[in-house]
């Protein structure tokens, strides 16, 4: 009993005495299959296994923040090099990045200056991130959203 045999399809009082005399509980692991499969075993054992698996997977999972990144039509060279430092930066974090390009007033008569200025930061990134969603208009704003490039 101890090695995990299977006892096969049995009524639910005999597993039950079964599981009595053993010392040990009848646990249910899937109630919608048919027959219902139960396995005997130490309750409190088995809650303690799951919550420590419920543990280890929370410690193995990455959470990824998506930071944004403000651009303007006329933003200067040099506040580009920097603000695509700090993108470069958040994606060796391994987190994604919001490009985003603000219009104000009469600007946003010419879009395609928005266009132009993500399609620098994409020449600027190559090595370093790929784009995951490409630049569209929304509002008053042209936003992309480029993630890290994957690890080879």
């Amino acid at each position: 009993m101890e090695n995990g045999d299977q006892l096969g399809v049995l009524q639910t009082t005999e597993a039950l005495r079964k599981a009595e005399s053993l010392g040990l509980d009848l646990v249910e692991v899937s109630p919608t299959a048919r027959p219902p499969v139960c396995k005997i075993m130490d309750y409190g054992k088995f809650k303690y296994q799951q919550r420590r698996n419920a543990s280890e997977t929370k410690k193995r999972q990455q959470i990824i923040e998506l930071k944004e990144i403000k651009f303007r039509p006329k933003t200067d060279i040099h506040d580009f090099d920097v603000k695509i430092n700090k993108l470069r930066e958040f994606l060796k974090e391994g987190n994604k990045g919001k490009v985003s390009v603000t219009f104000r007033g009469r600007e946003i008569v010419h879009p395609e200056i928005g266009f132009e200025v993500l399609r620098r930061v994409i020449d600027r990134l190559q090595e370093d991130a790929v784009v995951e969603s490409p630049a569209k208009f929304e509002g008053r704003q042209v936003i992309m959203i480029v993630g890290p490039q994957k690890k080879k």
